[in-house]
């Protein structure tokens, strides 16, 4: 085929492929354009978080001084008299028993059986106490770190081991004598 003097061996004009060749030149070019518009936004937002990591890097060498916290920690005593134990060394004498299950004490301790503690209705928390039993004379000094006890009658609750100490872990209740010792 013949067109413009100009022979082409598929039949397609002259104008027309080298508008094709414009069309498929112009997608490469903008093909390339996009590709490194994307690396540039890629890099740049790596540069960008090497940079943050750098400086975070910097800041923790920087700084030769450990930050710390404390937390301060206020013991809570409801129900117990808003004045010192130590003035309180009134005596007082009546029944005691002793106690062996439970899992948290209510001043929010762990409950220990073999710890010596005890369970008082109003002496603060952290109160000692020192339990004498007034059949035997044996005696022990316990801390106070729970409430209780919740039994008519009675002033005291031991845990196992002062119990044991006390010599009253075979009849569970003992006619006792307390005594603040701070």
């Amino acid at each position: 085929m013949v067109t413009n003097g100009c022979a082409t061996p598929s039949g397609i004009d002259t104008a027309t492929g080298r508008g094709m060749v414009r069309l498929l030149a112009l997608a490469l070019a903008a093909a390339a354009l996009a590709g490194c518009a994307q690396s540039s936004v890629v890099s740049s937002k790596s540069e960008t978080r090497q940079s943050r990591e750098a400086s975070l890097e910097r800041d923790r060498s920087t700084s030769s001084v450990p930050k710390r916290r404390a937390a301060v920690v206020k013991k809570h005593t409801p129900f117990a008299a808003h004045r010192p134990a130590a003035g309180t060394a009134t005596a007082s004498q009546g029944i005691a028993s002793f106690y062996t299950e439970g899992t948290k004490t209510a001043s929010g301790e762990k409950f220990n059986t073999h710890d010596l503690t005890a369970a008082h209705p109003t002496l603060p928390f952290g109160t000692r106490l020192r339990v004498t039993n007034v059949s035997t004379g044996r005696a022990v000094t316990v801390r106070v770190n729970d409430r209780g006890p919740y039994i008519q009658g009675r002033i005291v609750d031991v845990s196992y081991s002062a119990a044991d100490a006390l010599g009253m872990v075979g009849k569970g209740i003992a006619n006792v004598k307390l005594d603040v010792v701070q």
